[in-house]
């Protein structure tokens, strides 16, 4: 199992950092059967009481769902229309507990929606807990089954793609304070966007984690926070009790994630088997190895088959070094690609770029363009992020040699990379954007065209558009009148301790030139990311503990690279009070070639903690061995 970084706080870590979500994807992997085909066995009494709380055996008085939804949601019936369960396997491993009614409807499952991630996850709950009997390939049919039809519309899902990507990142679709206490303090809070459900469904779900979390019952009945935040729950008039967290926060999941939406009503009738033979563009961009273009060849296992074999090849614009991956992968829901691939040479640091990884992608509905994640490493902290289009015949655009280019440049050579670049193709063809003008096509390919271009010395600074005949590369050249800052990526990080009974929890770090944009402003909207640079790295100690002394103890960074390398776990004795090798600190980076108004190298930095391992891996708490 693995663990998800998907949620981060400034300057700490949230809480949600320490959470797991599902993390290896959903094709069972050579120990699959273990986890699955689990046989009944005693559960403790919390275990007990929360499938019985779960089971649709359990006999309860119900009524229909009342306007007051203070009461417990275990006594209401269902009222929305359910999504019937036609599977034929689906209804023999499920059916049994959860009743079918004479629409075809199954208690719980009709009333739910979610990802690939979302119903694996359920699965092997219903395995550890309640004794569902399933094999590895019976889930595996389950899981595509129900992903595809009781799953998410494109619209819906990309939003949450990070938490399947194993992204870390600031989650920005939090909605409120209440929300964050409710949700997001335990997990990411893609983690319930990822499904869609009943008003009746989100009752129940806080039913089951009031019956298998001790803290949710507290947070629950907490009253909606005391400064009343203006988008968590309107303030109680007087004399009115405040609104408890758990209430405020099934309002607005009944209203903004219900079962039953106009992109999920779009999309049902037009759920198909995907096609995706062929060859595909690949551009790619790893932090800390820069950007990559190459090429996908896809191609069924069997015709008509949703699965796939590839072989992918990637090429460095950095350094012009080659990488060839062999691989496979399984499409659900008509749009949702997750693979694994190999690097056909052997991998030997833990960032080679011939690992094997894992592949979690997008597909658009018309499945000419797709967008998602390579990522690899003991806590997913390598990765390519990766966007994908089809050669269909005509001229496509994957990248360009030139990172960005300074306002008054005469003469740059840039290399535009492709597939299907017309043979007739003349400079008049190619167009970067205002203040720019491709001043003479130097050669062209089917894959590889090369300009020279020029830059008005009063272009408007900013990210340009390429345009090559029909084909479009949104924001594939930035223009720069000046570096007004360097700034370290990503702003915090998290790595982990390892390398005597654990694994280590490394971390890339890269540093960029910035622009203040047109309004020369630092630290507004209209900033941009120039280019990568070259620069030199250090921690630097992050005061918090008096004589603490972090920087000799948590780890190393590689001065030239920017990837750390965090020390062993365990008590030091070399450290005071003989402590772990935990800590905080700044990692800073200061510019090879770029000085500041005041003369001085340009520099940046980033906050780094430093924990202990993961000690033990799981999908969720309540499924663990």
């Amino acid at each position: 199992m693995r663990f998800s970084r998907t949620n981060r706080s400034k300057p700490r870590m949230s809480n949600s950092d320490a959470a797991p979500t599902n993390a290896q994807g959903l094709v069972p992997d050579s120990d699959a059967s273990a986890r699955f085909a689990v046989p009944w066995r005693r559960l403790p009494m919390v275990s007990m009481i929360a499938a019985g709380a779960l089971s649709t055996s359990v006999v309860i008085a119900q009524s229909e769902t009342p306007d007051d939804i203070t009461s417990d949601p275990a006594g209401w019936t269902e009222s929305e229309e359910g999504i019937p369960v036609t599977d034929a396997l689906t209804m023999q491993k499920c059916g049994t507990c959860h009743a079918p009614d004479d629409k075809g409807n199954l208690s719980r499952i009709s009333w739910i929606r979610s990802t690939p991630e979302g119903w694996a996850q359920t699965i092997k709950r219903m395995v550890k807990l309640n004794g569902l009997d399933i094999s590895p390939v019976e889930a595996r049919s389950v899981v595509k089954y129900l992903s595809t039809y009781h799953g998410l519309a494109p619209e819906e899902a990309k939003p949450v793609m990070y938490l399947a990507e194993k992204r870390i990142q600031d989650e920005t679709i939090i909605p409120n304070d209440t929300l964050r206490q409710t949700c997001a303090s335990c997990h990411a809070f893609a983690q319930p966007m990822s499904s869609r459900r009943s008003k009746r469904e989100w009752g129940l779900l806080q039913n089951m984690h009031r019956a298998l979390y001790s803290t949710a019952e507290f947070i629950y009945n907490t009253p909606v926070g005391s400064g009343y935040d203006e988008d968590g729950g309107p303030a109680p008039q007087e004399g009115e009790k405040p609104e408890k967290q758990a209430i405020a926060a099934l309002k607005w999941l009944s209203a903004n994630a219900p079962l039953h939406t106009p992109e999920w009503a779009a999309w049902r009738p037009r759920i198909r088997a995907p096609k995706l033979g062929g060859k595909w563009l690949v551009s790619a961009e790893m932090r800390g190895h820069g950007k990559f273009v190459g090429e996908m060849t896809v191609a069924p296992k069997e015709p008509g088959s949703d699965e796939y074999v590839t072989t992918t090849v990637l090429r460095s614009l950095k350094d012009g070094s080659v990488h060839t991956r062999k691989g496979s992968a399984l499409i659900y829901t008509g749009f949702s690609w997750r693979g694994s691939s190999n690097g056909t040479a052997q991998a030997g640091a833990p960032d080679s770029l011939d690992s094997n990884l894992r592949e979690t992608m997008w597909f658009a509905p018309d499945q000419s363009m797709a967008m998602g994640r390579w990522y690899w490493g003991e806590y997913h902290e390598f990765g390519f992020d990766v966007t994908l289009r089809r050669e269909a015949g005509a001229p496509v655009i994957g990248g360009i040699s030139a990172d960005a280019i300074k306002a008054g440049t005469k003469g740059a050579q840039v290399h535009i990379y492709g597939a299907n670049l017309p043979a007739d193709l003349t400079a008049a063809d190619i167009d970067f954007g205002g203040g720019t003008k491709v001043a003479k096509l130097v050669s062209v390919t089917p894959n590889e065209a090369v300009v020279t271009l020029d830059v008005a010395s009063d272009a408007v600074p900013g990210q340009r558009d390429l345009s090559l005949a029909s084909a479009v590369l949104p924001k594939a050249l930035p223009v720069y009148a000046s570096v007004d800052y360097v700034k370290v990526t990503p702003d915090t990080a998290l790595a982990h301790l390892g390398g005597l009974k654990f694994a280590k929890g490394f971390e890339q770090f890269a540093a960029y030139a910035w622009s203040n944009g047109p309004d020369g402003k630092p630290n507004t909207p209209d900033d941009f990311a120039i280019r990568p640079i070259e620069a030199t790295w250090k921690l630097a100690e992050f005061p918090t503990v008096p004589y603490d002394d972090d920087i000799h103890f948590v780890g190393t960074i590689d001065q030239g690279s920017g990837l750390f390398t965090p020390n062993v776990e365990g008590p030091d004795p070399q450290r005071r009070f003989g402590r772990n090798n935990y800590g905080e600190v700044w990692v800073v980076a200061t510019a090879k070639d770029l000085v500041g108004k005041d003369g001085k190298p340009l520099s940046g930095r980033s906050y780094l903690v430093i924990t202990v391992p993961t000690y033990k891996r799981w999908d969720q708490p309540e499924v663990s061995e």
